[in-house]
């Protein structure tokens, strides 16, 4: 089987959709080596070079011209004999060839329809366009969640047989046990509390930053927050100087993905209140870690989080304030949950979800 990716994230997102589509192309190619994986963009880059290094694993330009990724890609997969060409990041190209392929796309969530207030009204109109589009062409769209599923058929108005929901698993270093000296290295270079709790993620308002901070107002629990700062870092600043925190919140930018792991193992508590997510990756990350998951009831999150994750209501800064201090203060509660998380999380492991993949691909020719 000949597959061929839109794999313009895979080259230029350092997160979230260039992570989905390095790792799913990581791990097909690992675990089906005799299929062939075409990479088609306009040109590549340094990202994702290992994956390319990979037996039949291939980077194709695509042609050139205006718009050649919405005009000209779809018949430049065709040109290579693709079976399948898959959009990774919710868009498929507008035009095709008369060779037969099948198409599919990946949606991951539809959150511009949910809180529209965090969106432009250009973005808001240009995502839904493309996200209609897309889910029109496609042969079979994939959803990265129950709730992304039950989101698209409500919003895109696509019937649910056309739909197949395959979770995404999380980078390598956090399934991996970095050595003691690097972990020690991590804490030393970041200047890391003896103990604490960790928010990771971009610091914007859906993600709800302030009501961790409001949470840990009044204790002595260090907070260690790593992420991009937007606008809404702001208000976080503003709340922190008149509450006098700014000792007890640590912001940490440019963290490596290996020091990201160590970090992740060496806090107490990950907690992670976001309004709604399309999956909720940091959640998984956490739980790989053995490193117990306080996060919201909401959206997708419980079905990253498991039965033994924490849940909060992510409004309510009091409800995040107990649930905190109770783990907090249980060392046998955070190690059994921990525990029990880490056998749940097995299920985002690279060779069941590559599994997955496949039997969806080979289903639809």
């Amino acid at each position: 089987m000949k597959i061929a990716f839109d794999a313009k994230r895979f080259f230029y997102n350092t997160s979230g959709l260039g992570n989905y589509s390095r790792d799913l192309v990581r791990i097909l190619s690992t675990y089906y080596p005799e299929n062939e994986y075409l990479l088609l963009n306009k040109n590549n880059s340094e990202r994702g070079k290992d994956i390319l290094e990979k037996p039949h694993v291939y980077y194709i330009e695509t042609s050139k011209g205006n718009f050649s990724r919405q005009l000209k890609m779809g018949k430049d997969a065709q040109k290579q004999h693709a079976d399948i060409f898959h959009g990774l990041s919710g868009e498929l190209p507008l035009r095709w060839g008369k060779e037969p392929i099948k198409k599919v796309v990946t949606i991951h969530d539809l959150i511009f329809m949910r809180y529209p207030q965090y969106y432009s009204f250009f973005d808001k109109k240009i995502h839904l366009w493309k996200f209609k589009k897309a889910a029109a062409s496609a042969d079979k769209i994939i959803a990265i969640s129950e709730q992304t599923k039950q989101d698209i058929i409500t919003y895109l108005k696509v019937p649910e047989s056309k739909i197949e929901v395959i979770y995404q698993g999380c980078h390598q270093a956090f399934k991996e046990q970095q050595p003691e000296d690097f972990i020690e290295y991590t804490k030393q270079k970041y200047q890391l509390p003896e103990r604490f709790i960790l928010n990771v993620g971009t610091i914007e308002e859906r993600k709800n930053l302030l009501n961790i901070v409001k949470a840990v107002n009044e204790t002595e629990i260090p907070l260690v927050v790593v992420g991009r700062k937007t606008k809404y870092f702001t208000k976080i600043e503003q709340y922190l100087k008149k509450s006098k925190m700014e000792k007890q919140v640590h912001f940490l930018e440019g963290v490596t993905m290996d020091e990201l792991a160590a970090i992740y193992k060496l806090a107490d508590i990950f907690v992670y209140p976001s309004f709604f997510e399309g999956f909720g990756i940091p959640v998984i990350e956490a739980i790989f870690s053995k490193t117990v998951a306080v996060t919201s009831n909401t959206s997708c999150l419980p079905e990253a989080g498991g039965k033994d994750s924490v849940y909060i209501d992510p409004a309510n800064y009091l409800d995040i304030k107990a649930k905190i201090q109770f783990l907090w203060d249980s060392e046998s509660e955070r190690k059994r949950r921990a525990d029990k998380g880490f056998e749940f999380v097995q299920k985002f492991n690279d060779q069941p979800i590559a599994a997955q993949l496949m039997h969806f691909y080979q289903k639809i020719m």
